[in-house]
């Protein structure tokens, strides 16, 4: 799998806890990236570059995938035509689909089973819910289901980290869970990804929706991308060791910040909550408006 981003922090939550008086943490791990330089610039173009080369795992179906596959060109046309581009916080928003999709691909080896930018273009009701949708296929023929939210922020404050529980926690209803299983039952690209065919049986038993969700949060992962904007970032000029420290340590900071909140936010109020795993991403940028900029732009040409 391609992984072109340096990771500066990857471990569980509990080897960087902060408040040894919250619980649980056993459930939650973090995984924080950045972007390389070059002649003393972040690379910008490399980044935009990541998010059009992983923009058909969410903008298109599986079917398109497979008959557009030998024509690149014809892909990224068609993804493009499926985003919904209409202000800077649509694109924002999509940009930030997009790279968890790709962190799923790339480093979880996981499978898109509902394309979320292509459900919302097509099908309205299948926008609504998480901001992702994935199986892992794990050793014995079982697997996982992976629900994400992804957002990009113009900074990473507690306001930011506050409002991200807040959709983590409406993500986790009983009803938000179910319907997301209805929709990965409901649109069949189960049967299209590589995926056996009886472990394809065995998800859609567990996820029909005379299944109690009890059974399935012990199979639940919540991955959580920040993509923001970064004042260390937006300053440092090459890849070395003091930025690295510097962001290991801005995001250990944030890292706890965040998990503490969504303990005391959730880990009463949602049933099973210690059984649900948790992977909180973050992706530091120099400029948010530059980034939708230029991804505006370029899949505007794509779109004509």
């Amino acid at each position: 799998m391609y992984r072109p981003f340096h990771i500066v922090l990857s471990c569980p939550f509990a080897d960087i806890l902060s408040d040894t008086s919250i619980s649980p943490i056993e459930n939650k791990d973090t995984l924080c990236m950045v972007q390389d330089f070059e002649d003393g610039a972040w690379r910008i173009n490399d980044f935009l570059d990541y998010i059009w080369d992983n923009v058909a795992q969410t903008a298109l179906n599986q079917a398109e995938r497979m008959a557009l596959g030998s024509r690149p060109s014809s892909m990224l046309v068609r993804a493009a035509k499926n985003l919904r581009i209409t202000d800077n916080d649509i694109a924002g928003g999509e940009i930030a689909e997009i790279l968890l999709y790709a962190i799923m691909r790339n480093y979880y080896n996981a499978l898109p089973v509902v394309p979320k930018i292509y459900y919302k273009q097509n099908v309205n009701d299948y926008a609504k819910g998480a901001d992702s949708v994935h199986i892992v296929l794990e050793p014995g023929d079982k697997f996982s289901l992976w629900l994400g939210e992804a957002k990009f922020y113009d900074s990473i404050d507690d306001t930011r980290l506050t409002s991200i529980v807040t959709s983590v926690y409406n993500t986790l209803s009983t009803d938000k869970i179910k319907k997301e299983n209805s929709i990965i039952i409901g649109i069949n690209e189960l049967s299209t990804l590589d995926i056996p065919d009886n472990i394809v049986l065995d998800i859609k038993k567990l996820l029909n929706k005379d299944i109690s969700v009890d059974k399935i949060k012990p199979l639940l992962h919540i991955p959580i991308l920040i993509l923001h904007e970064c004042n260390i970032t937006s300053k440092a000029t090459r890849l070395e060791e003091s930025y690295i420290k510097s962001m290991r340590d801005f995001y250990i900071d944030r890292v706890n910040s965040y998990f503490k909140k969504q303990i005391e936010k959730c880990a009463t109020d949602v049933y099973m909550y210690s059984e649900i795993k948790f992977h909180l991403m973050i992706f530091p940028v120099p400029k948010k408006s530059k980034i939708v900029e230029m991804f505006t732009n370029r899949a505007n040409i794509f779109r004509l």
